[in-house]
């Protein structure tokens, strides 16, 4: 950080726009400090699907029923709840890792080694014998990888001054979406490739092969290294000196209590409107994202045509949406682009319930599939970076916790009823229903949009 002081110093603007040309805005996304957030990012985006889209493909082949998989994904409720366990991710240190790599690496290497372990754990269970050991996996991958994104949520804050920290975000979401790509589709390639033929008549469940998904998820694991290597190649961020606490009871206050109190003495009632749009922010993707990958598996999509989908045609619109939505935060200002994103969100789920009248029909996936991931791309790097914003550089793991935690612990929830929603009402129905959800982001958007707030004193921890 070139100059450490309170990332919320500038928060998302309400009414001049930034006047950066576009040539300075450009050339960030070239600067080392973001080239590194798109590989760190590729790394925090790999264990997501992993425990929930792609898992849930994987477990519908294998012929788990649609209500199972629904409450199945509560293992996400782990990244709900990370903001627990961010105070000490943000203070503790963790000898020898700390010492050889610095606070914000160390944890960084611990939480990939995690995740690393229960992808292995996740490739050698089958689901077809008991679903236990293969979700207490599951669970250890999205520990690890909710500690990942404390410390790399804190790693990208403290690595450039604020007015750049949209070119971070939109960096960090390209390699998170391209991990995804990779988690999503890549992971169906390498299924598809290493299964053999089944046997004469086998369809459904019978013809489900675990030995592929066994090699996917083990490949999967050996993606991992790239943020491995990422992280153990990177400079350390400009490590703040805090004072040291005098007692038990000073260090829990400076751990737990003030990175809270510090968000609510900065906004004070505003922050209830603030922590409301975090919360419901995204609610339209994460409650739909549940059903997507048995939604192709039951409109008969192989993993070829959805892996081909994802990866030629989403990944162009994931890539412009990201970019776009970057470059647009910085040019016209954040608040802007969140309310585009989440006009664009909301409407990109009713396209999959068109999708589903359809049936089988590879054109309409491929536009569906773009226009969704353009969207999200444009929501969540203006999200991201409005997140950015609103933290306190001195307690940046535990305050960026909390807002991401916000953001995914009730849609998580609410997605764990999707498969009986649908089981009752059909896809187009949910589809549609989804979509609903994000109309109160819209008002909860305007009204952010009025909060001002301005630079703490100098010095205040």
């Amino acid at each position: 950080m070139d100059n450490p002081e309170f990332m919320s110093a500038q928060p998302a603007e309400t009414s001049a726009a930034p006047s950066l040309p576009w040539r300075d805005a450009l050339k960030v996304y070239l600067e080392p400090a973001t080239l590194r957030m798109l590989a760190l990012g590729f790394s925090a985006g790999l264990p997501l699907l992993l425990v929930l889209g792609t898992l849930s493909f994987r477990l519908r082949e294998a012929g788990i029923d649609r209500t199972t998989i629904g409450y199945l994904s509560w293992v996400g409720l782990a990244y709900g709840f990370k903001w627990v366990w961010a105070p000490l991710v943000d203070r503790l240190p963790l000898p020898p890792l700390t010492t050889l790599l610095g606070r914000r690496r160390g944890w960084l290497l611990l939480a990939q080694g995690v995740v690393i372990a229960g992808l292995v754990g996740m490739a050698l269970n089958d689901p077809r014998q008991g679903l236990a050991p293969l979700i207490w996996c599951a669970l250890l991958v999205a520990f690890g990888s909710a500690t990942q994104d404390i410390a790399l949520d804190a790693f990208r804050i403290e690595s450039a001054e604020t007015r750049k920290q949209a070119a971070l975000a939109a960096a960090y979401q390209t390699g998170y979406r391209l991990a995804m790509i990779w988690a999503g589709a890549g992971v169906l390639w390498v299924a598809a490739w290493a299964e053999v033929a089944p046997a004469a008549g086998a369809t459904g469940a019978a013809a489900y092969q675990n030995g592929a998904w066994k090699t996917a998820y083990l490949v999967m694991a050996a993606s991992m290294a790239v943020g491995v290597l990422t992280v153990l190649l990177s400079p350390e961020p400009v490590r703040r000196v805090l004072p040291k606490a005098r007692n038990a009871a000073e260090w829990l206050q400076g751990v737990l209590i003030e990175p809270f109190a510090d968000f609510i003495r900065r906004y004070k009632w505003q922050a209830a409107l603030i922590l409301s749009l975090i919360a419901i922010y995204r609610i339209s993707d994460v409650v739909m994202g549940i059903m997507a990958n048995p939604f192709y598996v039951d409109m008969g999509f192989t993993k070829d045509e959805v892996a081909t989908v994802s990866k030629i045609y989403g990944v162009v619109m994931t890539l412009a949406g990201a970019f776009v939505g970057g470059v647009l935060s910085m040019r016209l200002g954040v608040m802007r682009v969140l309310m585009l994103g989440a006009v664009l969100s909301a409407a990109s789920n009713l396209l999959f319930a068109w999708l589903a009248s359809r049936g089988h029909d590879l054109t309409a996936l491929i536009a569906v599939v773009s226009a969704d991931n353009l969207a999200g791309g444009i929501a969540s790097a203006a999200f991201i970076a409005y997140l950015s914003s609103l933290t306190n550089i001195s307690y940046s793991a535990t305050q960026y916790a909390l807002f991401s935690s916000l953001m995914l612990l009730l849609p998580k929830f609410i997605a764990g009823y999707s498969g009986a929603f649908v089981d009752s009402h059909g896809y187009a129905q949910f589809f549609t229903a989804t979509a609903f959800l994000g109309v109160p982001v819209l008002l909860l958007v305007a009204l952010a949009a009025r909060i001002t707030t301005t630079k703490a004193p100098a010095g205040r921890q």
